[in-house]
């Protein structure tokens, strides 16, 4: 039998879905360490002096750390393993939590931002593929919008935990409770979450057969699993090439599409999530009122990344993922203009950031499934790399600006036209499914096996 027809076409277990909550767990460390840092904002400038640009400079540190990590643990998941390539990223990330909050200056932040963001880089880009690959063709959109609202509830978690240890223990202190919660999460992963088998399957280990056999007693499936002989020769050589066979003439347009895409999302996404709270300060709301603004924002976060799993069931996800980047623009312009009526600009930033982590979702949703598995988690990890460094260019784009004299409406009003406009760069994207692909490459195995 073949796991992955199995597990394609099987119902999920419940272990299945324990693997989503264990990816829930991880993406909400990304989201807690991103606004932690957005609400620490304004103390690290008043203790260290910090001109806009500056802060925008430390802001971007750790994204420059995510891109380097999704680049550099991509390739690793798929040469050595999804698993054991996310616990080495989970090591980095809990040492650079905890060092950020022994910082005794911006340089000494900067640089343990940087190592941070190099274990979420890799993080993302293994866990990302792992429940790809773990969910069924049914319950797959869903599954990953589950994972990406981790983002929105580690988010709002941090924020609200920020302002409230802020006060009474300084801002080093959201740092060192990442770092806390960072370490229990890597405990839960090295125990509880299984070697990706369409790793195992391509890439044939020691006992590939045997763990495989094994995650599938785990996960429920009934059966004996073989591994298809033609499958090994062509993984290794793609394993050995993983970066240019991104840009193969089979993947080439796939590849620019899907890094086009990820750019223009995420240069929105990382606008909102780390400016609003400082931005809305500008138009003249309290600082408390910027905070509860940029949480408004988290709050909606989770709700969207859910819709978004739940239209999925119904419709195309490209179509899907369209929609969402053009209203997510509309609705930033709605943002901002309302900015002197706080009741209607925090309703409005819940619209926001359901519709903004709408789109996330939907990137992670399609990102694993445009790829065959032996340059899968390559693939995905390039596409958050390159999709980081529009996340990178937005706040020191964002500082530079607002230090040059532009207003906080015609901030959110460009972004705002980047995005709808990006929304065109999906037309002609498809999904390995959609093309018909995983099920031509599923064929040798059925007929292997029997």
């Amino acid at each position: 039998m073949d796991i992955r027809q199995t597990i394609n076409t099987t119902p999920m277990s419940a272990y299945q879905w324990f693997i989503v909550f264990i990816a829930v767990l991880l993406n909400a460390l990304d989201g807690f360490d991103v606004l932690a840092m957005s609400f620490t904002a304004n103390s690290v400038s008043e203790e260290f002096g910090l001109t806009g640009s500056q802060l925008g400079m430390l802001l971007s540190s750790a994204l420059f750390g995510m891109t380097a990590g999704s680049l550099i643990f991509g390739p690793l998941g798929d040469r050595f393993g999804r698993k054991n390539a996310l616990m080495v990223a989970l090591l980095f990330n809990v040492a650079g939590l905890f060092l950020s909050s022994t910082a005794q200056s911006a340089g000494q932040l900067g640089m343990w931002r940087l190592l941070t963001g190099v274990g979420i880089g890799g993080i993302l880009a293994c866990i990302t593929v792992v429940i790809s690959e773990f969910a069924n063709n049914k319950n797959r959109g869903m599954a990953i919008s589950i994972y990406a609202a981790g983002y929105g509830i580690g988010a709002s978690i941090g924020g609200l935990g920020a302002a409230q240890l802020i006060p009474v223990f300084g801002w080093r202190s959201v740092f060192l409770a990442g770092a806390i919660a960072t370490a229990i999460a890597t405990v839960v992963t090295f125990f509880f979450l299984p070697e990706s088998v369409d790793w195992l399957s391509t890439r044939r280990p020691a006992r590939a057969e045997e763990r495989i056999n094994i995650i599938a007693r785990r996960l429920g499936k009934q059966g004996t699993f073989a591994l298809a002989g033609e499958q090994t020769a062509a993984a290794q050589k793609a394993g050995a090439r993983s970066y240019s066979v991104l840009l193969s003439k089979e993947n080439r347009s796939t590849s620019f599409t899907l890094w086009a895409v990820f750019f223009i999302v995420m240069f929105g996404f990382y606008f909102a999530n780390t400016w609003t709270p400082r931005l809305l300060v500008e138009t003249g709301m309290s600082e408390q009122q910027g905070i509860i603004g940029g949480l408004m924002l988290s709050m909606g976060g989770a709700f969207g990344s859910l819709l978004y799993g739940f239209l999925t069931t119904k419709f195309n996800m490209r179509t899907t993922l369209m929609t969402f980047m053009v209203l997510s623009g509309a609705t930033l312009i709605l943002f901002i203009s309302s900015a002197s009526v706080p009741s209607i600009a925090f309703a409005a930033g819940v619209v926001v950031g359901m519709l903004i982590n709408g789109c996330v979702a939907g990137l992670y949703t399609m990102s694993p499934q445009v790829y065959t598995a032996d340059v899968r988690t390559t693939g995905v990890g390039t596409a958050i790399g390159v999709g980081r460094v529009g996340a990178i260019l937005a706040p020191l784009l964002v500082g530079n600006l607002l230090d040059a004299g532009w207003s906080p409406e015609q901030l959110y009003i460009g972004v705002a036209i980047i995005v709808i406009a990006g929304a065109t760069t999906l037309i002609g994207l498809r999904t390995k499914v959609e093309s018909g692909v995983e099920k031509h490459n599923a064929e040798p195995a059925n007929l292997a096996a029997k």
